[in-house]
């Protein structure tokens, strides 16, 4: 990933970005070409860790090998900058429009997870993850014990030993302030995904 300094972030936030995503792309190299999946994923405390599961019917976890490469793509904020929010362009016609952005690339080496015990473990711990602070929160023993087992033979665990992770922020650091502060008022009045990246705007001033 491109990262000019004006919108780089670090670990921690980048760590945070894939917090605040949830859930994110994993891409690999299959013989066939790549091949991604869509998943939520939980990052062990220690951050040296990403784990997840698939469906044992997506043909995407036969593609790869044990210890393949993977990389983790995760978006947190995005949406799109019209050239008419910049007051500059009245001196400064020369403008373009561009995307505002907050994502996280993760690298990594892939296991794949199928017992049974750990595929427990691994569901309880996103389902934890995803359901703190509902009212009331769903628990995996809601659930009739047998539809659960049912449930765990049909999915193939992931575990994704983290080697690096990138951040980028790209929020109109690169704009004069006048420009930045008419973009994020406009977001803010528009769509959820316009006025969350207007909140990202706002945070990091």
């Amino acid at each position: 990933m491109y990262v000019p300094p004006k919108f780089s972030i670090d670990d921690d936030l980048a760590w945070q970005v894939v917090k605040d995503a949830g859930a994110g792309m994993l891409v690999i190299t299959t013989p066939e070409g790549l091949a991604s999946v869509f998943v939520p994923v939980v990052a062990s405390e220690d951050r040296r860790t990403l784990t997840s599961h698939v469906a044992r019917a997506n043909p995407w976890w036969r593609s790869a090998t044990e210890g393949i490469e993977v990389l983790g793509l995760f978006l947190a904020a995005s949406a799109y900058v019209t050239p008419s929010y910049y007051p500059s362009r009245a001196e400064s016609p020369g403008v373009v429009p561009t995307w505002n952005y907050v994502a996280a690339e993760v690298r990594g080496r892939l296991t794949l997870r199928d017992d049974p015990q750990w595929k427990a473990r691994q569901v309880r711990s996103v389902t934890g993850t995803f359901e703190a602070g509902r009212d009331p929160e769903w628990r995996v023993e809601d659930s009739p014990t047998q539809y659960i087992e049912q449930q765990l033979k049909a999915i193939v665990g992931i575990e994704i030993e983290v080697l690096s992770i990138e951040g980028k922020a790209k929020l109109s650091q690169n704009r004069p302030l006048i420009d930045h502060d008419s973009v994020r008022e406009h977001l803010a009045k528009g769509s959820l995904a316009e006025q969350i990246v207007a909140r990202r705007m706002a945070d990091n001033g």
